[in-house]
Formats: C-alpha cells, sequence, structure tokens
C-alpha cells in the first residue's frame, strides 16, 4: 500500500529533502518532476533528507505531459491554494497520487482547469488565513498535513 507524492518542478532542496524524508518513513512514493530547481545530487538536498535517501521509493519524470501518459488511469489530486474543496473531504486510497507545484508559483492554472473539467473536485486546498498577503504553507509542510491524514483515512497501512 502506497500514497504517491508528486513534485511538479521543485525549486527547492531542503523542501524536496524533508518530503523524502517524509515518504521514507511513510512508505510513500515519492515522484520528481523535471526540470528541478537543483540537482538531486546537491549537498542541500541530501542534507535535508539525511541519511533516508536510500529508503526511499523515487520516480524521476523528464515532464509533466511524460508523468501523465504513465499514470493517467490512476486517481489523481492536485493541491493548490485555489483547490475546490477541503482536502480532509476526500476519501483517500492505496496508490492514490496527490500533486504539489513549484514553491513560486504552484501548479499551472491550465493544467488545474483541464483536470477540474475531467474529474471534478480534484483540486484540494489546506484551509489558511484569509488575509491575502499570506499566499501559501511551505511545501513540505504542506505535503506533510494532506499525506497524513492520507494515511490516517487508511487507519496507517504498515505503520507502527
Amino acid at each position: 500500500m502506497a500514497i504517491h507524492i508528486v513534485l511538479v518542478e521543485p525549486e527547492i532542496p531542503p523542501n524536496t529533502g524533508n518530503i523524502a524524508r517524509s515518504c521514507a518513513a511513510t512508505g510513500s512514493v515519492l515522484h520528481l518532476v523535471k526540470p528541478l530547481g537543483f540537482s538531486i545530487d546537491d549537498k542541500a538536498l541530501r542534507r535535508a533528507g539525511l541519511d533516508y535517501w536510500p529508503y526511499v521509493n523515487v520516480e524521476v519524470h523528464e515532464s509533466l505531459d511524460e508523468f501523465m501518459e504513465k499514470y493517467e488511469d490512476r486517481r489523481m489530486f492536485l493541491a493548490t491554494t485555489k483547490g475546490s474543496r477541503n482536502y480532509s473531504e476526500v476519501a483517500f486510497a492505496d496508490e492514490d497520487m496527490i500533486l504539489f507545484g513549484r514553491e513560486t508559483a504552484g501548479l499551472s492554472r491550465d493544467f488545474i482547469e483541464e483536470r477540474e473539467k475531467a474529474n471534478p473536485g480534484c483540486s484540494i486546498r489546506i484551509p489558511m488565513s484569509a488575509d491575502t498577503r499570506l499566499r501559501s504553507l511551505n511545501l513540505s509542510n504542506s505535503v506533510a498535513i494532506v499525506l497524513f491524514e492520507a494515511l490516517r483515512q487508511m487507519d496507517f497501512p504498515e505503520l507502527k
């Protein structure tokens, strides 16, 4: 059993390292969609993930199109501040894929609209203050929030 965390064009090595560590600790699969804003061998990335990298099930994809083609029949949720529903309203299941966009821009509006037309309700958000000066939460924190809700709903499979 696994949840799949998909980072589309991540830019900040420590965020990706922290997310990799969370994926290793939970048995989740990490997908990195290029272009990446760093080298996977980046020292900051390794430092943030500490010695967990050998335990991360990671797939690297050359583009979002390549990823979508490979996993087109999988259930996907798009994490975005503009999501159509709260992440806790989703009934997560084994092998679900949760996509997160770049730290500076998120997922593209066109991509979200296209996926919402095909799968209404697939865009999810984490509730936060209505203060317009606050754009979003940190990426690694957002992944942890949604990932652990999905695992909680599945009764933390294979975790002690």
